[in-house]
């Protein structure tokens, strides 16, 4: 079952749970990240295996950049500071 949050203008609105509001706000933040700096929707792709193995690869950078962030105790979500000194 889909659940999503209901507008503050409408009329049966409901509160989420505090765990399910941070764990939307994790997705929507990650997937902005592969949109905006790992260029996600910027793809040249001739096939689905190419395809297949571009975004593998962009959400594999992504996950090992977060990793370098956890390991140096960094906030895990700066991706553009994994690298700096």
């Amino acid at each position: 079952k889909l659940e999503t949050p209901r507008r503050a203008n409408q009329k049966d609105q409901q509160h989420w749970h505090p765990v399910f509001r941070k764990c939307r706000k994790r997705i929507e933040t990650l997937f902005s990240q592969l949109c905006d700096q790992m260029m996600l929707k910027r793809n040249y792709a001739k096939s689905l295996e190419g395809l297949k193995t571009r975004l593998i690869s962009k959400i594999a950078a992504v996950t090992i950049l977060q990793s370098m962030n956890y390991s140096n105790n960094k906030p895990i979500n700066h991706l553009k500071h994994a690298l700096a000194a």
